[in-house]
């Protein structure tokens, strides 16, 4: 009868206790590569996420004030009088274009700021200034129109990492897609604004940089003649 009982009460044995531990470990090991795996996945999905609305923000704000693009006639004859200039320039640079224009986009952020809705904007690639192995998508706005558009201002990096910025100017008289426009008095385009302008940004891949994502857009230009309050331009 004692026998019985000390069998019914004896505890595990070391092969017993060494199965369960190996067990645990199996069990631990699995959850916690389900639980890592998880979050690199939630990493790489907000990772896709910023970058996908960086470039929506961009995109939207190139579109946004290439619509409200405008040049004028409304100079003074004299040249050394002549203290504001607009243009529309668009051409191809190194790897990427580059435009400089005077639109009504500007929007006063300063009470009793001497601003207006007049400003002088340019997209452009450049070399990152911290990563130098970068090529970055630049926005430079001056607040005022002077008699040099397509100098001076700030800048401000748009979006990082880009690959390619390609612009392209729809002719509303030909209908023919081109890679530059010249508005200015003396240009191929002389005081008319193309009526559509498509926007291309590549950039590498999130996950995978050897891959490239490309996104495009297009911006309608209302206004493709130059102001002219004496002459009508239909």
């Amino acid at each position: 009868m004692s026998a019985r009982r000390r069998l019914r009460t004896r505890g595990m044995t070391l092969i017993e206790a060494m199965v369960a531990v190996t067990i645990l470990a199996i069990i631990t090991t699995v959850v916690y590569g389900g639980f890592s795996q998880t979050m690199r996945n939630k990493t790489r999905v907000e990772q896709q996420a910023d970058r996908a609305h960086v470039i929506r923000v961009a995109m939207e704000r190139i579109v946004r004030e290439l619509s409200q693009a405008y040049v004028s006639v409304h100079v003074n004859p004299n040249p050394s009088m002549q203290s504001m200039l607009t243009t529309f320039h668009g051409y191809r640079q190194g790897r990427g274009s580059r435009v400089d224009f005077t639109s009504f986009s500007h929007r006063r952020l300063y009470r009793d700021a001497h601003e207006s809705d007049q400003n002088e904007v340019s997209y452009f690639l450049a070399r990152h200034p911290e990563h130098r192995d970068q090529t970055a998508l630049v926005r430079r706005e001056q607040r005022r129109i002077d008699a040099t558009p397509e100098e001076g201002g700030d800048l401000t990096i748009m979006v990082e990492d880009v690959r390619e910025f390609s612009l392209e100017y729809l002719d509303g008289l030909t209908l023919d897609w081109v890679d530059s426009w010249d508005a200015t008095p003396t240009g191929t385009q002389a005081n008319r604004l193309p009526t559509q302008v498509r926007v291309q940004l590549v950039v590498p891949g999130v996950i995978d940089p050897r891959r490239t994502e490309t996104y495009t857009t297009r911006a309608v230009i209302p206004i493709t003649w130059a102001l002219n309050h004496a002459v009508y331009n239909p």
